[in-house]
């Protein structure tokens, strides 16, 4: 469940080591408590025990795809704000799946610029989830 203390926690998921570990660090420096995971499953635990308002997934994930995530993540907590990220040209196709089965996501295009997450994360966490800028 969702807590007003917990609203600077973000929670980043990408396979890619370098990255999440590079964006974990960003956000830590800019005051956010931020936490880093490698796949979908470890995400899951992570949702069950340190309760994020923001998760930034990576679409292309090993196992479970960053869209399937977000669309659990969504449906069991539903306060909780979502950031997809990809820089795979595969992600049209599960976009357009994820779409014609109710469910809208923005992606952002990688390499993105760590000042543009930030604003990003700035401008959602001060927004109701599902609102404007991320759709469900």
């Amino acid at each position: 469940m969702f807590e007003l203390g917990k609203q600077k926690r973000v929670l980043i998921v990408d396979d890619e080591r370098v990255i999440t570990d590079t964006l974990v660090m960003i956000f830590s420096q800019e005051g956010y408590e931020s936490k880093g995971v490698y796949s979908a499953e470890q995400a899951l635990l992570a949702m069950e025990d340190w309760h994020p308002a923001l998760v930034i997934i990576d679409v292309l994930l090993p196992a479970m795809n960053g869209i399937d995530l977000a669309i659990r993540i969504k449906s069991q907590w539903p306060e909780c704000h979502l950031s997809l990220f990809s820089g795979q040209a595969a992600t049209g196709d599960l976009l357009d799946t994820a779409t014609r089965n109710g469910h809208r996501f923005d992606v952002v295009a990688k390499p993105v610029h760590p000042s543009e997450l930030l604003g990003m994360a700035g401008r959602l966490l001060h927004e109701k989830p599902g609102s404007i800028s991320e759709n469900n």
